[in-house]
């Protein structure tokens, strides 16, 4: 199992909808609005590497209002 962390800068002030709709997504198990340089944070665990690519590059960037993303997959 791989664990990431997704951070994600958003386009909107809609952060409430961004969050739900990070959190639908398969293989996120929890976003959180933060304060700081990003404006939410997602928690991913998947199987492979691939899948976290695909989790944040393909899902989680095609959500409307999302500017951008940064992932760091966990060493531990």
């Amino acid at each position: 199992m791989v664990t990431a962390y997704v951070m994600i800068k958003a386009n909107t002030g809609d952060a409430d909808r961004l969050r739900d709709e990070i959190e639908a997504v398969e293989g996120v198990l929890e976003a959180h609005i933060v304060a700081g340089d990003v404006d939410l944070i997602a928690k991913v665990e998947v199987d492979s590497p691939a899948a976290v690519k695909d989790v944040a590059a393909t899902h989680i960037q095609g959500i409307d209002g999302v500017a951008s993303t940064q992932t760091y997959i966990a060493m531990d």
